[in-house]
């Protein structure tokens, strides 16, 4: 059987190209520019579309469709109907996976410090649950855990650089004034040093994972 992969917001493309081995097919969706350069040298093989994840058309169904990063960049009402939407790519048989940072992550706790903004993908996922629960024959299960991972280096100014990614969550643009970097070196100093001098900062994934019945 042929397996056709779909990535949904895929940024550099290193874990698309590691799927796209095992796929006939890999279609990558990813709106910005900059990261869809990256994603072509990393995954030349991908068919790349340039739209938003509403209003990308990739060509058939998907056995495997990544969802990663994108619930943090829609509004929290909007987050159930647009795990629906990329659900309607789902082949019979496929599986969606939907890979967002756990809230209660270090990385999380420290963005909600310095922005105020926090992403839980626990409501989606049961506000789905819930309305398929209602259905005579579910036509998704669903399952979700939490993935224990760490970033780690020796080096202070290699920990704020990856402090900083982590808190550019998607309403960075309205916090004022934006944290300065001595304030996360501070941080990172405090919360994430490690016994042996070196740093590690946690950063706990989500992982939902929607599996779609055979027929």
């Amino acid at each position: 059987m042929a397996r056709h992969g779909n990535a949904v917001e895929p940024g550099e493309g290193r874990t698309t190209a590691y799927l796209a081995q095992y796929c006939d097919r890999t279609v990558a969706v990813e709106p910005s520019a900059a990261m869809r350069e990256k994603l072509r040298l990393a995954c030349p093989e991908a068919l790349v579309l340039p739209e938003p994840v509403d209003t990308a058309q990739p060509p058939g169904p998907a056995d495997l469709v990544r969802l990663s990063h994108v619930l943090s960049y829609v509004p929290p009402t909007d987050r159930p109907g647009t795990v629906r939407r990329v659900l309607d790519r789902v082949a019979p048989g496929g599986t969606l996976l939907v890979v967002p940072q756990n809230p209660e992550s270090p990385c999380m706790r420290m963005a909600a410090h310095f922005t105020g903004v926090r992403y839980d993908l626990r409501p989606p996922a049961e506000q789905l649950s819930a309305q398929d629960a209602d259905r005579a024959a579910a036509p998704w299960t669903f399952a979700l855990e939490a993935l224990d991972l760490h970033y780690r280096t020796d080096r202070l100014d290699e920990a704020v650089d990856v402090a900083e990614f982590m808190i550019n969550v998607a309403d960075l643009a309205t916090v004022d004034p934006l944290p300065e970097r001595a304030e996360l070196a501070s941080s990172v100093e405090r919360h994430f040093t490690r016994p042996d001098g070196g740093y590690a900062i946690g950063h706990t994934r989500d992982m939902l994972t929607v599996r779609r019945a055979a027929r």
